[in-house]
């Protein structure tokens, strides 16, 4: 097996072959809702109900985020490519036009996701160029059924019938 020049864009292109799922981390803060996509997010224990994400330190959004002490989280469906375009894009105006309920501490959870979390900060830790987040999952529920939006190599993708 040939080793592959060992760069930012090599190393990125390897983590693309492993598929993820997608999800909106979402919270009301004092400056009105904020939120973004993130596909590194992962369960970490069942108990006590922990999850993790990372968040770039040059996120925008996770300040805010993080400020408000917890989030929702709402598990895309293979439906949600324009939503999560529109949360990775910055300046977008990220809630308008769609349908929002709260979550039980308040936090934005999207209408028709496959499912939401309510969590709130435990831990955040230093992970090179990201925060690495764990969060206790106190309220949650599987919303609609359906396929998820997944992201392989770099494209949103769907699974196969």
């Amino acid at each position: 097996m040939e080793s592959a020049l060992r760069t930012e864009r090599s190393f990125r292109d390897v983590l693309g072959r492993f598929t993820t799922g997608i999800v909106l981390v979402a919270a009301q803060t004092a400056d009105g809702p904020a939120g973004m996509a993130a596909n590194s997010f992962t369960s970490v224990s069942l108990d006590p109900p922990l999850i993790a994400l990372c968040a770039a330190y040059s996120s925008t959004t996770w300040p805010a985020v993080r400020r408000a002490g917890g989030f929702a989280i709402t598990i895309l469906g293979e439906q949600h490519e324009e939503v999560c375009r529109t949360f990775a894009t910055r300046g977008a105006d990220r809630f308008a036009g769609r349908d929002w309920h709260r979550s039980p501490a308040g936090h934005p959870v999207l209408a028709d996701g496959l499912g939401w979390l309510d969590c709130a900060i435990e831990t955040i830790h230093p992970a090179g160029d990201h925060e690495l987040v764990v969060a206790r999952a106190v309220e949650w529920s599987s919303t609609s059924p359906g396929s998820p939006l997944i992201f392989h190599s770099g494209r949103y993708a769907r699974l196969a019938s």
